[in-house]
């Protein structure tokens, strides 16, 4: 049975995400920054090298080596980009951009060792035209895409494959913050979705649990949208 590490794993996509890969018969750890008493949940601070590296250990300990990662936990600043400090800034790109290398670099030697692994990165489908008063986010998930695609390239020879899952309107707390503070109308999204409905994550954890299957063994690098035909 093969192991995997879901950060973010305590809320929002990352739960829903862990609890599709448990029901598909993965053993499944969680990292967040919010302590839990689910079983295998391990809090750390994805932006702390040290942090992560000691809940990998314990991971290890537990479970066996990592294959398997999907990299969800996010932070969101919602400001007009004149207001936003420089702390706001670095605290968005550590956790959304410094995060997924600190994670990546932590579990390959596992993957590389076993001949195979597998690495999902959750996106945003706002990168594909942009978003106001999102842009830290903005420009760490677009570094996401392009990390993704270099590592695809990088160690797909090694047995491991590389794709980014980028989300559309997806129910989750960050989007229920954004329309509280005025920043997204979420009836306009639907409206102007395809599909007529905002997303829920477990369509992402489907998109997820796909992507880690053997059966997508012939898929890496790719940004793989789920938004219900809405790009932004």
């Amino acid at each position: 049975m093969k192991n995997a590490v879901v950060t973010g794993g305590g809320s929002g996509i990352g739960l829903a995400v862990a609890q599709r890969l448990r029901a598909d018969g993965l053993h499944v750890a969680t990292i967040d920054i919010t302590p839990s008493d689910a079983e295998f949940a391990f809090t750390a601070d994805v932006t702390d090298r040290a942090q992560i590296d000691d809940a990998l250990a314990a991971v290890r300990a537990q479970l066996g080596p990592v294959t398997v990662l999907v990299n969800a936990a996010g932070l969101e600043r919602f400001k007009r980009f004149t207001d936003i400090t420089f702390e706001d800034w670095q605290r968005v790109i550590d956790v959304n951009l410094n995060g997924v290398f600190h994670c990546v670099q932590a579990v390959l030697p596992d993957m590389i060792e076993a001949g195979w692994g597998r690495i999902v990165n959750i996106s945003s489908s706002s990168t594909h035209s942009g978003q106001p008063y999102m842009s830290p986010y903005v420009a760490a998930k677009s570094a996401v895409n392009g990390l993704t695609k270099s590592l695809a390239l990088e160690y797909g020879p090694a047995g491991i494959t590389v794709n980014a899952v980028p989300p559309g309107f997806i129910d989750t707390p960050m989007l229920r913050k954004s329309e509280e503070r005025g920043y997204l109308r979420v009836q306009e999204s639907i409206e102007s979705t395809p599909v007529r409905r905002i997303g829920r994550p477990e369509d992402i954890a489907a998109a997820c649990a796909f992507l880690v299957s053997e059966e997508a063994g012939y898929i890496t690098g790719q940004i793989l949208g789920v938004n219900g035909g809405r790009n932004t």
